[in-house]
């Protein structure tokens, strides 16, 4: 097997690409596996910015960024009399291969870095960021575990599984189809869960909406909510609680289907 190791800090002068006078684009590098004929793993984690990933026929991992500047993105400028400013339109973002692991790192804290890539399409994912972005995903195949803070999740034309969180942001998921026996997780404080399945899905379904409805189009047989009794002997303490949870079985049941949303619907869809 062979190692792939990439760093890379690019100044203004050398941007291959300008989208406008406020937002640049740039071409950074293209990342081969060490099997290209086996599935790898994408994992990215960043501060600031939005990730978009898209499945296409190639057998490389193509990364591309763009970003603004701190002025136009924050709205104000220092100025400083009789001098002009040269904006800082450098990055600094690192890749690095190992066994159809690819590992992207982005070290821009002050700046919002938006990153594209292109993956093959047997492609599990770990992506997460913070603020000022979304996470779009389209046509991959495998596991996917993605995070934000403040921002929307969304998948397309998706297959394999999914944890999905967030805490400011609607997650909105398409499945073509999803992997055997494996559980899934939709998370948000604030946001609606709009999730669709084939017709086919079997699942144990675990929902709850704190200030919201739950809908759904399948024929899901709903358990009725029983009383959990904790009993403490030794001080003679007595505890029944209902749980607000939503809990049902489609199709028979199968795997567990978590949907958990404070403040939104939670939408759970049949192709």
């Amino acid at each position: 097997m062979k190692n792939f190791k990439l760093n890379i800090v690019l100044i203004a002068i050398f941007l291959t690409s300008t989208l406008s006078a406020q937002e640049t684009s740039v071409d950074l590098f293209s990342i081969p596996l060490s099997d290209s004929s086996a599935p790898g793993k994408l994992i990215i984690s960043q501060l600031s910015g939005s990730i978009d990933v898209v499945a296409y026929n190639g057998k490389e991992v193509v990364i591309k960024a763009s970003f603004k500047n701190k002025k136009e993105h924050y709205g104000k400028e220092h100025k400083r009399d009789g001098m002009k400013r040269i904006e800082n339109s450098s990055l600094d973002i690192s890749a690095e291969e190992n066994n159809n692991v690819v590992r992207v790192v982005n070290e821009q804290w002050n700046k919002v870095t938006n990153l594209e890539v292109k993956v093959p399409k047997n492609f599990s994912l770990k992506l997460s960021t913070v603020n000022d972005g979304n996470i779009y995903v389209e046509g991959v195949n495998g596991e996917m575990e993605i995070t934000n803070v403040n921002g929307e999740i969304t998948l397309k034309s998706v297959s394999g599984s999914a944890s999905t969180d967030t805490v400011n942001g609607d997650i909105k998921a398409d499945f073509n189809s999803i992997s055997n026996d494996a559980n899934m997780a939709f998370s948000s404080l604030n946001g609606d869960l709009d999730i669709t399945f084939p017709n086919t899905l079997k699942a144990d379904v675990k929902a709850k909406s704190d200030m919201g409805e739950i809908y759904t189009d399948f024929d899901m047989q709903v358990s009725a909510n029983k009383p959990e009794v904790n009993k403490n002997d030794s001080s003679g303490t007595y505890k029944v609680k209902i749980e607000q949870w939503v809990r049902g079985k489609i199709n028979g049941g199968g795997p567990e289907m978590l949907f958990k949303t404070f403040n939104g619907d939670i939408l759970i869809k049949s192709k």
